[in-house]
């Protein structure tokens, strides 16, 4: 057994595979930020450093009191409804879809650069099979392939910057005084930063991604991912802004607009150091690719395992990896490249709304932890003002991107309607089914053995989703909280079987009221059969283990309340276990 245990990734493959996404964000967003606001872009820029410092100990609140994948449907899902998690998780699914066409298309587009005959469409869907094997092959492998990418980026980036810096000392700030004398963007400094702010949030595009295969990491490497991204991405982009409009005229940035660092590059360097970053460009952006799947993977995993998703996604090959997720994810991202023809635009207004309501949601999910779960232990805490501002800051950027580009939001939501839909079926997917049985029966007719077998069939499905069974663990809650457990099962999951089961220590018993408040449950709620057991014995990981196997009833569909400050375990030792009240 000790063989198949799976290798965590450390500190730099997990900032490597979530980092090429938040870090190829230089070689767009400086040009999109001066489009915006001009002269005041690479403020712009710094004021999303001062965002993301600030979603830091967001995510660093909420993951490191619920260390497992899934990211904002994660932190939702145990502190609210699974309807309203299934929310985000659709943003971050429809995120992820177009973060790895658009970045495909992207690193084709700049290899085409290099070689001319390289056939656009068909290439880039060879590039996204390239990574759907990798993440196939497995997350340990993937991270050698992310790690490479992100080191030669950043030695890119350094020689850029290095060179360009060389270049102004050499040749004065003429474009620099010029640029900065120009009319200002929209009339005024503050429109000019608002716009150009709202533009620049798409460069933190990725920071999601590692919370997404948190159980993947070694214990205590998440943080540093976050504090790295962050450091890559305040010091490179506006130093790649401020140095863009220090070196070349505007008219010349706006001319260059699709590859502008690489023509930077020439500027400052030659043909040598454009044609580097031209190869780091479509490197990079393929890193982007890989981040995609597998932050995918680890999310749809999840969600698969609490019944939100079919659980034919859930199979696995010899090297523990969910292949067929990377398999629909590929074919996903391949229908619309095809439906769309390389023209991208409409998905960018996808991937703009998707991601930058992740992030409002994630940090609702931290507002909820505070005030539904404020005993679970935590190893940091963001502040309330910081809380508020980083909100509203992605608010306000959503609302910028929308006043720039209002066809956004209708391609956003043609996208958007589908999947939530699939996932509505799904966690309604029950009552669909009843439904339907009575549709049956109403035309039910002597001659119609089509209609008998489908009734037959279509009853068995509902007793093989129903026939799941729950675990709810606790001591003596009182009845009140009882209740709000089975409210909460009968509001999201599909179960008519639910063991309440108390842990002790010693020969204690349950007290007569608690199991009072049972046989009352038990009568209250008639469509779920709640059985009670006592174990003895010591209440932790192994234990909840030995439980699962023994009972089959996989640890995800296991719940507890939200521990105190003196729980000897934190949650990620639990092995998934769901905290409900």
């Amino acid at each position: 057994m000790r063989s198949k245990k799976v290798t965590k990734l450390n500190e730099l493959a997990s900032t490597a595979i979530s980092g090429n996404d938040i870090s190829s964000s230089c070689l767009y967003v400086s040009a999109l930020a001066i489009t915006y606001s001009g002269q005041y872009a690479w403020i712009s820029l710094l004021m999303v450093g001062v965002v993301l410092f600030l979603f830091r100990k967001i995510y660093g609140e909420v993951v490191g009191a619920l260390p497992l994948n899934g990211g904002a449907y994660n932190a939702l899902l145990n502190t609210t409804s699974k309807s309203i998690a299934s929310l985000a998780a659709a943003l971050t699914l429809l995120s992820y879809m177009a973060t790895a066409v658009i970045s495909a298309n992207e690193a084709i587009h700049y290899a085409h650069v290099l070689v001319h005959s390289l056939p656009i469409i068909v290439t880039t869907i060879c590039l996204l099979g390239v990574f759907m094997m990798l993440s196939i092959i497995g997350i340990g492998e993937s991270s050698k392939v992310a790690i490479f990418i992100f080191i030669f980026h950043l030695i890119s980036l350094t020689i850029l910057s290095s060179f360009t810096i060389y270049f102004l000392f050499q040749e004065g700030f003429d474009n620099l005084l010029a640029n900065n004398a120009m009319e200002v963007k929209g009339g005024s400094i503050s429109v000019a930063l608002f716009f150009g702010f709202s533009a620049a949030m798409l460069g933190i595009s990725g920071f999601e991604s590692s919370a997404n295969f948190v159980e993947e990491q070694e214990k205590g490497v998440f943080p540093k991912t976050l504090r790295n991204m962050w450091i890559v991405v305040t010091v490179f982009n506006p130093l790649m802004a401020f140095l863009a409009l220090a070196v070349l005229p505007m008219s010349g940035i706006e001319q260059n607009q699709e590859a502008l660092l690489s023509h930077l590059g020439y500027v400052s360097g030659g043909n040598w150091l454009s044609t580097l970053i031209s190869v780091d460009a479509a490197l990079v952006l393929s890193g982007a690719v890989l981040t995609s799947f597998v932050g995918v993977s680890g999310l749809v995993e999840r969600m698969t395992l609490d019944r939100v998703l079919p659980p034919f996604l859930l199979k696995k090959n010899k090297r523990g990896s969910s292949y067929r997720i990377s398999i629909a994810f590929f074919l996903l991202c391949v229908s619309i490249l095809m439906i769309t023809q390389g023209k991208l635009s409409a998905v960018a207004g996808v991937y703009t709304i998707a991601f930058l309501s992740v992030m409002a949601l994630f940090g609702i999910g931290n507002i909820l932890l505070k005030l539904r779960r404020r005993n679970l232990p935590r190893p940091e805490k963001s502040s309330w003002l910081a809380l508020f501002i980083a909100i509203a800051s992605v608010i306000a950027a959503i609302i910028g991107n929308a006043i720039l580009n209002p066809a956004y939001l209708g391609v956003f939501f043609e996208y958007f309607i589908p999947t939530i839909l699939l996932i509505a079926i799904m966690l309604n997917r029950t009552l669909l089914l009843k439904s339907l049985l009575s549709l049956i029966k109403y035309f039910l007719t002597p001659i119609s053995n089509f209609l008998r077998y489908s009734n037959i069939m279509i009853k068995r499905m509902i007793h093989r989703i129903n026939s799941q069974e729950y675990v709810y663990f606790t001591k003596n809650d009182n009845i009140a909280s009882l209740n709000k457990v089975m409210l909460y099962i009968v509001k999201n999951e599909h179960t008519r079987k639910l063991k309440i089961v108390s842990v002790y220590a010693d020969k204690t018993k349950p007290t007569k009221q608690f199991l009072a408040d049972i046989d009352a449950l038990d009568r209250e709620y008639p469509n779920i059969k709640i059985t009670y057991l006592r174990e003895e014995g010591t209440f932790g990981p192994e234990m909840i283990r030995e439980l699962s196997e023994k009972w089959k009833v996989p640890v995800n569909f296991m719940f507890i309340a939200s521990p105190g400050d003196r729980f000897p375990y934190r949650i990620e030792e639990l092995g998934g276990v769901r905290l409900i009240i």
